[in-house]
């Protein structure tokens, strides 16, 4: 079992750049990895970024891909999620989960559990 706890959303102007945090409640195996997922009021949720807990690759949504960075902290067992040059459409509720799949880095949302209370970020125009 593992609690994540993210935390950064807030309001904030379009052009301007938020750090999301994902903090896990215990250390995480070396394979599994961390994803982040945003779901927007009346959406699917949708996949963001992910990374592999060692850091050996990271993944990231067509969306975000260039204004976006995932990295992660081994000995904070914290994943972060810098976003630049924020967009309208960027706004949602973003969540993290883990994928306990070795090695898999993945976009579908059924892959990932433990998911977290969420973080609301909210771009305005």
């Amino acid at each position: 079992q593992v609690r994540l706890v993210e935390s950064g959303g807030g309001l904030v102007q379009a052009g301007g750049s938020l750090r999301l945090s994902c903090k896990a409640s215990r250390v995480m195996q070396s394979l599994w990895s961390l994803g982040w997922f945003r779901q927007a009021p009346g959406k699917e949720r949708e996949f963001v970024s992910a990374i592999r807990w060692n850091g050996s690759a990271t993944l990231y949504g067509d969306s975000v891909k260039g204004r976006f960075t995932i990295s992660r902290d081994s000995a904070e067992n914290t994943v972060y999620l810098e976003m630049i040059s924020l967009e309208p459409e960027d706004t949602a509720m973003y969540f993290c989960g883990v994928n306990r799949e070795p090695g898999v880095l993945s976009r579908r949302r059924a892959a990932y559990e433990f998911w977290g209370q969420g973080t609301q970020v909210t771009v305005s125009s």
